[in-house]
């Protein structure tokens, strides 16, 4: 999407006819290996199911949270699975609390000599990364100054220490040292490396309960929300030159946006990446030079009367961009964030 426009007046200029011979071009895009199965996937029945067990296991797993142990360690673990489950945003008040108990019995232990989970590598890069305690690495040197060797066959502990080096800010010289000495010593790693998640980790929570909450938290997101609005634009058959690619917009948006209140950024994202890149063939593709001059000025005029002049498949595909911006107003009007609108329409214009 490379043509550029420089608006020299308020109208939009008069186009001149497209002849019926011009030879468009064609990439011959694959159509979308999903069908329609994920836009008609989720029942409301099935939401309603998946909800109630979701809220079921919630509740199991905040008794596992705040359940006694022998070892901070254990909980430590619990909280790394539960985050990289994507589900700590339903025990952000747990968690906080467990962390601060963990943290307090850490400055106890220490005061007292006892620092039960500085002797593994592993607990120490994973009690930084969800304490933020530098001085702990400080355990692992030798006498130079320099990370003992016997760590070089401990792989679980120097790919834990290693993601925390990735937490680190300017000026944390040990961490630097510490992502070089990791990364080199895993790049010529040997041992044998068994991954330490949820499904291997011997902590004191049930792995089942922690996958069965992630598994029902995902049936339990509406799949679906794009599907009526995507059929109805029913852009497969009136611009079937595009990619059909709403299904990788909305896991793309789920990525970003995958925690259930943020339910309408997510679905926005989804619309407007799909959008784009029907306009990214557009320009691509599909339209001629002066198509797309035409095309440019009416997407950065952001008015319905700027498509007066457009070419029928390009009115279609405009229409739903204004569709989906003027939902994004109305929400952030609502919501009293209505400067944001400008920033999202200048994103869109910038791609131009």
């Amino acid at each position: 999407m490379s043509v550029q426009v420089s608006l020299a007046s308020d109208q939009p200029q008069t186009p001149k006819a497209t002849p019926d011979y011009v030879n468009r071009r064609c990439a011959n895009f694959s159509p979308s290996i999903w069908g329609f199965h994920f836009l008609s996937y989720a029942s409301v029945e099935t939401n309603i199911k998946a909800k109630q067990r979701a809220q079921e296991l919630k509740e199991k797993v905040k008794m596992i949270i705040m359940a006694p142990v022998k070892k901070p360690s254990q909980k430590l673990d619990l909280i790394d699975d539960i985050q990289r489950l994507g589900v700590s945003h339903h025990f952000e008040n747990e968690i906080e609390e467990l962390l601060q108990q963990i943290h307090n019995s850490s400055h106890d232990n220490t005061e007292s000599g006892n620092q039960e989970t500085d002797n593994e590598l592993y607990i120490a890069a994973l009690r930084f990364r969800l304490l933020r305690q530098q001085d702990i690495f400080n355990n692992f040197k030798d006498g130079d100054g320099k990370f003992k060797e016997s760590l070089v066959n401990d792989v679980v502990g120097l790919l834990s220490l290693y993601e925390a080096t990735h937490l680190r800010n300017h000026g944390e010289d040990i961490l630097d040292e510490a992502l070089t000495f990791t990364t080199t010593h895993l790049e010529s790693a040997n041992a044998p490396f068994k991954p330490h998640t949820f499904e291997t980790s011997n902590s004191c929570h049930v792995p089942a309960i922690l996958e069965g909450l992630a598994k029902a938290r995902n049936k339990a997101l509406p799949v679906s929300l794009s599907g009526t609005w995507w059929k109805d634009l029913d852009f497969v058959n009136k611009l079937p030159f595009a990619r059909d690619r709403v299904v990788e917009s909305y896991f793309w948006a789920s990525g970003v946006h995958f925690e259930p209140q943020y339910y309408f950024a997510r679905r926005t994202l989804c619309k407007v990446l799909a959008v784009l890149v029907i306009i990214d063939d557009i320009y691509d593709v599909y339209g001629t030079h002066e198509e797309l001059e035409l095309f440019t000025e009416a997407v950065e005029r952001w008015d319905i009367s700027a498509m007066d002049y457009l070419p029928e498949y390009m009115k279609v595909c405009n229409q739903a961009l204004l569709d989906v911006y003027v939902e994004i107003e109305e929400n952030l009007a609502n919501a009293g964030n209505l400067y944001r609108i400008h920033y999202a329409r200048e994103t869109v214009s910038l791609m131009n």
